[in-house]
């Protein structure tokens, strides 16, 4: 059995962030072809050390190349997992099954192919599938990752102010010394600072009276 989410799940009514049933706050981790995905490990830590919250993943075929599979803590759904679960009309379709089950979807980093892909509506792998099916209502938060040359395309901006018109958050890339050598903005947020900004989804979550 490839999914791993609750059979009875319901996704909550629109506009509603309060915790579910389950009393967890649930976050689904998208990670894309980028070298910062280096950092997906150390990222599903300190997520789950956050009070109440559950974590799940979802790679990119790309990603896979930069992340050792075996240190991260939790269940990672790949496109394979997609195929492999849809046998027949009455089977649960897994990326519909992910964005019920998320209360908040980080994608970290979020590669400039990636970011092409989204901001244009193009759903063909399972997080991008995820993404075009995501109740916005919820929080979306998305971390550029990309050589400073590509950031500093033109059409960068253009993409980047393309999802923040779907309502999704950034979390602005930094300057620093890039692993290609090259030193310029680009690189992921730091860790530290994705996690503080989950925090504080969560903290609203919690805030936030559950709805009848």
């Amino acid at each position: 059995q490839h999914l791993i989410l609750p059979a009875n799940d319901q996704s909550p009514a629109p506009g509603r962030r309060s915790l579910n049933s389950s009393g967890s706050f649930r976050v689904l981790v998208g990670v894309t072809g980028s070298v910062a995905a280096l950092k997906l490990p150390a990222l599903v830590d300190q997520l789950l050390q956050l009070p109440g919250v559950d974590v799940r993943v979802v790679t990119t075929e790309h990603a896979k190349h930069f992340y050792n599979h075996a240190e991260v803590a939790v269940k990672i759904y790949s496109d394979k997992d997609e195929w492999e679960l849809w046998k027949q009309r009455t089977d649960p379709v897994l990326h519909i099954e992910l964005r019920r089950w998320a209360d908040l979807l980080v994608i970290a980093p979020l590669d400039a192919n990636t970011l092409g892909k989204i901001s244009n509506g193009i759903c063909d792998n399972l997080l991008t599938c995820v993404v075009r099916a995501w109740d916005t209502s919820r929080p979306l938060l998305f971390c550029p990752a990309m050589n400073t040359a590509m950031w500093l395309h033109p059409i960068t901006a253009q993409q980047i102010s393309r999802l923040k018109e779907f309502g999704y958050m950034e979390v602005p890339c930094i300057s620093k010394k890039l692993v290609c050598g090259d030193e310029g903005k680009g690189a992921m947020a730091e860790v530290s600072t994705i996690l503080s900004v989950v925090e504080q989804h969560l903290h609203k979550s919690k805030e936030k009276p559950e709805e009848s």
